[in-house]
């Protein structure tokens, strides 16, 4: 069904009753609730060994509910907040599940159980957060939460429609391409079809009510080298529609670019530590900017005592090289022809997306922004986030670097090798292809990023490649990014998932390919395994 006025109607219904009603004898009523509620449908086909393996549909309701008490300036939530729910008196665990079908009593008593627990938690926060303002004060005088616009909107309906009996015929076909080949000892191939019908009411009058649809083609593989390291490659593609998938020619081309790189990866040598000039792809590009820079100007990390903080306070400081900017856009809906995940037009807490300019000729302009404020920024930008029934949070939508000093590959790789020259290392090195990434922003620990390189060649003076193996990107966020030279004129888009506190979320990042001066590299973990004893069957050498 398309996203329901029932739906809206019955939630907006609970919500009214639970403002109006929900007090506890002499203690503080709400004065914020919200509801969010999500449906999700999975389809899933998974093919390995030239089988499909499985195929199942699911559908599933989760549910979001914030309850806040005080006031806009002073209320439960910040350091305080609880992870650990309330139970139910008979003891069984109080779920954030709800219904997955259309039964709107459902729904409400859900919504009532939820509501009356969130609200006694949210009191025993308050009053703890009151008492703590007693003997400790505040580092800013920070609001708690941003007043924001009501608004209402309904999106556009979205269909699971995709051919499914001839999907299963190409995962096949992909499957007998790595059966050609027993060093590939296992694979999988999958594609996961959902359909997210979301929907967002609050006490402030925000109705939201939208559907999302993605297609997801994951192809992942591992081999192992001569000395048992375990190798792994993977592709992913996602889009919006089954028709912008990529076309069926570019999916079986990069599946046999993914075997050829396996392939020649069993044979590659390994490479020792290192640290010297570097290029790295667009998508390594992105990569390290998501890691490095994006989570670090997500505007909750700037509040909390437990985080890093590594740009706070460095408003209208340089913290790039002046000629790079940043922006995260969830409005962009596409770049080239190819769509973006990171897109959307209303985030998890109903605030509209907003085109953020976060740095600006190297100096930072601003930070990513959900409804909790931070010192000299009191509104959303719309990038609160969340994953199904998790409490959002500030996280990158659609994040684009701009440079504006760049020079095609050609010049970038003979500056490379300049670099090479001049600081008298053996070789440089070319990032072309990586995993992802992770970062620790925490103040328990070393303020570092690391990037899983999937491709990574090395350039001799004399401009010749060597691929080689083994090796894992880190470093500092500030040193790293500051090591910039020169970027490429070429843009790239990269799609996927970013996992944080308020869970996974789909991202994108725009970048062109990046010359550092100085980039590290550290031996990865060796994970070995010997490899299967026997080939694969039908394949013994008579």
């Amino acid at each position: 069904a398309d996203p329901s006025p029932a739906v809206i109607g019955a939630m907006v219904d609970e919500l009214g009753r639970n403002a109006e009603r929900l007090k506890l004898g002499d203690y503080e009523k709400p004065y914020f609730i919200a509801y969010a509620y999500t449906v999700h449908e999975t389809d899933l086909l998974l093919a390995r060994f030239g089988s499909v393996h499985r195929e199942s549909s699911s559908r599933d309701g989760e549910l979001y509910v914030e309850v806040r008490v005080g006031d806009y300036a002073f209320d439960n939530t910040g350091e305080l907040d609880s992870f650990f729910p309330f139970q139910l008196d008979e003891g069984l665990p109080l779920g954030q599940d709800a219904p997955a079908d259309d039964s709107l009593s459902a729904l409400k008593a859900a919504l009532w159980l939820r509501t009356d627990a969130q609200y006694k938690q949210a009191l025993a926060d308050y009053h703890r957060k009151k008492g703590k303002a007693v003997y400790q004060s505040p580092e800013a005088d920070v609001a708690s939460f941003s007043r924001e616009k009501p608004v209402q909107w309904r999106g556009v309906p979205a269909r699971l429609n995709y051919d499914a009996s001839a999907w299963k015929k190409r995962l096949l076909e992909l499957s007998a391409r790595f059966a050609t080949h027993p060093e590939i000892a296992n694979y999988l191939i999958q594609l996961r079809a959902t359909r997210d019908t979301r929907y967002f009411v609050n006490t402030e009058g925000t109705r939201v009510a939208d559907e999302r649809t993605l297609y997801a083609l994951s192809i992942d593989a591992e081999t192992h080298a001569a000395d048992e390291m375990v190798l792994t490659s993977n592709r992913a593609f996602y889009a919006p529609t089954e028709k912008t998938l990529p076309a069926w020619e570019t999916i079986a081309a990069e599946t046999q670019g993914m075997i050829d790189e396996l392939l020649a990866l069993r044979g590659a040598p390994l490479l020792d530590p290192y640290t010297g000039p570097a290029i790295l792809s667009p998508q390594a590009a992105g990569v390290l900017f998501h890691e490095a820079v994006g989570h670090r100007l997500e505007g909750e990390r700037q509040n909390s005592d437990e985080e890093g903080r590594t740009f706070k306070g460095q408003v209208g400081q340089m913290i790039l090289p002046e000629f790079l900017d940043l922006i995260d856009d969830p409005t962009e809906t596409s770049f080239e022809g190819e769509p973006l995940n990171g897109h959307y037009l209303y985030d998890d807490e109903g605030a509209p997306a907003r085109r953020t300019l976060l740095v600006e000729g190297g100096v930072l302009k601003n930070y990513l922004m959900s409804r909790t404020p931070v010192e000299g920024f009191a509104l959303s930008t719309g990038h609160g986030r969340a994953a199904g029934a998790r409490k959002p949070m500030a996280r990158m939508g659609v994040t684009r670097l701009v440079s504006h000093k760049s020079a095609p590959h050609d010049e970038l790789k003979a500056k490379l090798i300049d670099l090479v020259v001049a600081q008298k290392k053996p070789y440089g090195l070319i990032v072309e292809d990586m995993d992802g990434g992770s970062t620790n922003t925490s103040s328990y620990g070393y303020q570092a990023f690391k990037g899983v390189p999937r491709v990574v060649r090395r350039v001799f003076p004399d401009g010749r490649e060597e691929l080689v193996r083994g090796v894992e990107l880190v470093g500092t966020p500030l040193a790293s990014i500051n090591k910039i030279a020169l970027t490429g004129d070429r843009y790239e888009a990269f799609n996927g998932f970013c996992g944080a506190e308020s869970g996974y979320v789909p991202v994108s990042t725009i970048a062109p390919a990046l010359l550092l001066e100085e980039l590290e590299l550290q031996r990865k973990k060796e994970e070995k395994s010997r490899p299967p004893i026997l080939p694969p069957p039908g394949q013994e050498k008579k």
